[in-house]
């Protein structure tokens, strides 16, 4: 079953992005889309989509003002656009799939929709559903002729090499065939996170994170490393770890 776009943003150049990379996945259907804030609200009511990509910031009503008017029941997944990265934590009230900054960047746009593809069996059922596939628990990885296992738990983090990856886990390193954007498909987002293009990252291993003057961040983690978090996944970090800190408090 295809899932049912809708697209608001009152710059016809971000809603023809957006459109062109619908055109390019298989499994969606854009049903409409709307350039301000009061049309969207009313189109959304009527066609209920599964998924909207919504500005946040538009004429007359707001994205945010849009998706917080509609019933829990009828709103539908979200992505929100945006210029600005200080609107986390009410992405994190909405229940978004995700929180991309303009100009919005071609793979964490698939990023965006592969989560959309995963959350949608279980749409309306809540924030904290299992994801479509259940997560792994331990990664294959082939050592001379042996075949070792490397449990998830403990990996702290994993970074890009070409075609293969780096897992970090207890002060080893263990090189696995897996692009990481195949393996940050595989792991449970409630427990990891991607920090960059070439990085994944346990979100309690990050003791510490200082934010830099272009809008990226440095990150310590408890080992001591310290690792380069990009602007493009921040606010979908600050987000997971808001709501970290708050399963924790």
């Amino acid at each position: 079953m295809s899932i049912r776009v809708v697209i608001v943003d009152d710059e016809p150049l971000a809603r023809l992005a957006v459109k062109l990379r619908l055109a390019g996945r298989s499994g969606f259907e854009l049903v409409g889309e709307f350039g301000d804030g009061n049309s969207a609200h009313e189109g959304i009511a009527a066609l209920r989509p599964d998924l909207a990509f919504v500005d946040v910031e538009m004429p007359g009503k707001t994205g945010i003002e849009v998706l917080s008017a509609l019933p829990p029941g009828q709103r539908p997944m979200a992505i929100l656009l945006t210029a600005y990265d200080n609107f986390a934590l009410q992405a994190f009230d909405l229940a978004a799939l995700d929180y991309l900054l303009k100009p919005v960047d071609d793979e964490r746009l698939d990023e965006a929709l592969d989560r959309a593809q995963q959350a949608f069996p279980y749409r309306g059922q809540g924030r904290a559903a299992a994801p479509a596939t259940p997560p792994v628990r331990s990664f294959s990885v082939r050592v001379g002729a042996r075949t070792v296992l490397v449990p998830v738990a403990d990996v702290e983090r994993i970074e890009a090499d070409g075609d293969y990856a780096t897992l970090h886990a207890n002060g080893k390193t263990w090189l696995v065939r897996e692009r990481l954007h195949n393996l940050a498909m595989q792991l449970d987002p409630r427990q990891f996170h991607r920090v960059h293009r070439s990085t994944i990252v346990r979100l309690d291993m990050i003791a510490e994170l200082r934010a830099l003057t272009n809008r990226d961040a440095l990150l310590r983690l408890r080992d001591g490393s310290v690792l380069r978090a990009s602007r493009t996944y921040m606010p979908a970090l600050a987000e997971a770890l808001h709501h970290l800190n708050k399963k924790s408090a």
